[in-house]
């Protein structure tokens, strides 16, 4: 497998695991962290921003025309007009982390020309490794994943997460959980949407759905749920999900249900309390920073790398 790697999915790898270095270092001592608020109950810390840096390095070093789009950065390095943009959350799971509760990870998603075409989500406390390229499948440290078989949701385990920032609908949230929890064999929140995806895709859950979320949260993983046979969009079913704040993920059965019901709760619904969803069935159908400095010359690219993919 590891011989047949996109050059470019090579380098996502060697970022993310560059990152997952120096998060392990630090998760020996998170006591000493130094922990900023850029919100409530919304944190940053030093790992955080040391990982973007190596990630961002790594990349630029090898595709200084690239451009960037990263949780704590934003656009501020690389090339603004790139077709490639690369989406990095350098610690997803943040909360977790600093508490010393081992659910956290590095995710960084490759997009071309708007469609994410290569997909690195990395757990550094397992070193598990999951990997995507559009139309080669995903993997979980060489292994293909593929979602479970489930098609029935009141047999299936979902992933969620919970509203946690200032300005949060909770009251709208816990409505979504009302309608979903009476249909389903349990739901579950570990607090990185980038592993409740992968989650997702391995077979471990069956389906997802949360909102508030950014593109950096989701961008790698819904590739990998996609290469694995499953489905992610908004909550109507439309694709275009990535920037509308709100995700829903399954295999196709699963998925088809959870549609069904988290529709009411789209963005576009009024906020007011939507009449009970009926049971799904079980057929239904799919509705100011300095600069980086660059320690090295930019590499050549490797052959193949200037062609689309």
């Amino acid at each position: 497998m590891s011989q047949s790697l996109h050059p470019m999915l090579n380098i996502a790898i060697k970022a993310a695991r560059a990152a997952g270095s120096i998060i392990n270092r630090a998760s020996l001592d998170v006591d000493s962290l130094k922990v900023n608020t850029k919100a409530p109950n919304d944190f940053v810390t030093e790992v955080d921003q040391a990982a973007e840096q190596a990630i961002i390095e790594t990349l630029l070093t090898a595709y200084p025309g690239h451009g960037i789009l990263a949780e704590e950065s934003g656009r501020t390095h690389g090339a603004k007009h790139s077709d490639f943009v690369w989406i990095i959350d350098p610690l997803d799971g943040t909360t977790n982390f600093i508490h010393g509760f081992p659910v956290y990870c590095v995710s960084i998603a490759l997009s071309f020309r708007g469609k994410i075409e290569q997909a690195v989500v990395y757990d550094p406390t397992r070193n598990d490794l999951f990997i995507a390229s559009k139309g080669r499948g995903a993997y979980l440290n060489d292994k293909r994943l593929r979602v479970s078989r489930r098609t029935r949701l009141a047999d299936s385990l979902v992933g969620t997460g919970f509203p946690f920032r200032k300005g949060d609908n909770v009251q709208r949230y816990l409505k979504m959980f009302e309608a979903v929890l009476p249909h389903c064999a349990g739901v579950r929140r570990p607090g990185s949407a980038a592993l409740d995806l992968c989650y997702v895709a391995a077979g471990y859950t069956d389906g997802f759905f949360e909102t508030g979320l950014s593109p950096w949260d989701i961008a790698a993983g819904s590739l990998i749920i996609t290469e694995a046979g499953g489905l992610i969009g908004n909550f109507t079913g439309e694709a275009d999900f990535l920037h509308q704040r709100e995700v829903v993920a399954g295999n196709p059965k699963v998925y088809a249900q959870l549609v069904q019901l988290l529709t009411p709760f789209t963005r576009v619904i009024s906020d007011e309390e939507p009449a009970p969803p009926p049971a799904p069935a079980a057929d239904a159908a799919p509705v100011e920073r300095k600069p980086i400095r660059l320690r090295k010359k930019a590499a050549e690219p490797a052959p193949g790398d200037d062609a689309p993919f």
